[in-house]
């Protein structure tokens, strides 16, 4: 039979909308300090979990829940398994917004709020596709997993524990990404510098404090330093100046020994740090030309030589571009120091086939330098990850995608991370459409409404096809 995927999408948008606001209304941040032996992420993140499956519930879905860090909606039978990848975890809100990032609303058609389009409202999106085929009874002659995680913007932790105790998909994809699709996806690793203790001498200014960077992989909007010392009148010149000159907004504030200086920029998703503004490397550029402690003078001047105004990594030396995945991209996210504390940099890297972690870390350590800086790589580092354009799940979705949309279609590769490469036959599916700006992990982050249903017709009419 013949079917209008778009007209079927738009009779669930109410209830979409609906199941929608409750879950964005959910404050699932990654939050260990609360850790129980029911919530191993914090509470917020299962919470969501358990709300997502109780819609599987509601609607007559087989679930399934592994330890409240990950979970299934499962439909269908056969000896293959097609598997939708979503995840209810949300980067924190931050700094910024002109709504409560938790109580989503609509506003000249956008859905605001934190995870409305990373990634509940994807993933909701996917959910109301397989509820459209099985409200349908359409064929299906696959067993259709979703596949449900709660630390995709962290560790992984769920989607891992997922698959320790059930079985991957044979193939699939995660509505986590944009369309036409994005068949292939950087390799990630966060490299932090830990600068070794340098001995002390007396100089004009004292940093005794800089503060920036709140995930490894959200460029940071707000940058914070405590100095103390000898205010000449060169640097409040350049504390007056910097912020017009450079499009940066900087803020002081009188301290019983000296300042307290803010300068805020633009956050953005690490992927792409020109998107952003990174308010850790202006603020060091700021500081650096001026006489500080040793410790201080160090540590500002690696952040404003080897990292301000690079997203490419030529300063450090780790640049690096492939023809089919692209540049490497760097970015300086999380940023401590004090002066009797851990003086640290936190720098994430997406790179491409042709290089690995091993190589960038040696390089890292040798700009900065050996002998005042170890650099390690906490956590895994992910590989880069492919599918081949010619594989029928790629052409079946850029077909799907070509056919509702009316554009050609083509292969992209990304420096996000998401499900979509946890199997070998695994890509990301939209649900971003190509003209539409990109707010994932920012302030005021919003999803159109009807690009939530546009993305429903695309995803049944792809699930069909290929759980057929």
């Amino acid at each position: 039979m013949t079917i209008n995927w778009q007209a079927e999408a738009e009779k669930y948008q109410d209830d979409l909308l609906k199941d929608l606001f409750g879950l964005l209304k959910i404050n699932s941040e990654r939050d260990v300090e609360h850790k129980t032996a029911d919530a191993p992420l914090g509470p917020g993140p299962a919470d969501a979990l358990k709300a997502m499956l109780a819609l599987g519930d509601r609607d007559g879905f087989k679930t399934l829940n592994v330890d409240n860090v990950a979970g299934r909606i499962e439909y269908g039978d056969g000896d293959e398994i097609f598997g939708l990848f979503g995840h209810m975890d949300v980067v924190p809100a931050g700094p910024g917004w002109t709504t409560d990032p938790y109580d989503p609303v609509i506003k000249d058609g956008k859905l605001y709020a934190r995870g409305s389009s990373d990634d509940k409202g994807p993933s909701i999106a996917a959910y109301y596709a397989l509820r459209l085929i099985k409200d349908l009874k359409l064929p299906v002659n696959k067993k259709i997993h979703f596949i449900i995680g709660t630390d995709e913007e962290s560790e992984w932790v769920g989607i891992n524990r997922y698959l320790e105790v059930e079985p991957a998909p044979d193939f699939g994809f995660s509505p986590d990404a944009e369309f036409p699709i994005i068949n292939g996806e950087k390799g990630i690793a966060t490299f932090k510098v830990v600068f070794k203790p340098i001995a002390a001498k007396p100089a004009s200014l004292t940093l005794r404090s800089f503060d920036a960077g709140i995930r490894v992989n959200m460029v940071p909007q707000d940058a914070t330093a405590v100095i103390e010392g000898t205010l000449t009148a060169d640097l409040k010149d350049a504390l007056a100046s910097f912020g017009p000159a450079n499009g940066v907004q900087v803020e002081t504030e009188d301290t019983p020994n000296g300042l307290k200086i803010t300068l805020t920029g633009k956050g953005a998703h690490a992927q792409e740090p020109k998107a952003g503004v990174n308010a850790a490397t202006y603020l060091a550029t700021l500081l650096a030309p001026f006489e500080f402690d040793p410790a201080g003078q160090r540590y500002l001047s690696a952040i404003a030589n080897l990292m301000h105004d690079d997203s490419r990594g030529h300063k450090l030396g780790i640049n690096y571009t492939d023809k089919v995945m692209g540049d490497l991209t760097a970015s300086a996210d999380m940023l401590t120091f004090s002066q009797d504390g851990e003086q640290s940099i936190a720098i994430n890297v997406r790179y491409p086939q042709g290089t690995d972690a091993d190589a960038i870390r040696d390089q890292i350590e040798t700009a900065v330098g050996a002998d005042d800086a170890d650099v390690v790589i906490p956590g895994h580092a992910q590989t880069p990850h492919y599918v081949a354009g010619d594989d029928p799940l790629v052409k079946t979705l850029m077909a799907v995608y070509e056919k509702q949309t009316g554009n050609k279609g083509h292969e992209q590769v990304i420096g996000g991370g998401t499900y979509g490469r946890i199997i070998e036959r695994g890509v990301a599916f939209g649900a971003q459409m190509p003209d539409q700006e990109n707010v994932m992990h920012q302030a005021n982050e919003y999803m159109p409404v009807a690009d939530i249903i546009k993305a429903v017709a695309i995803y049944a009419e792809a699930i069909s096809e290929l759980a057929k």
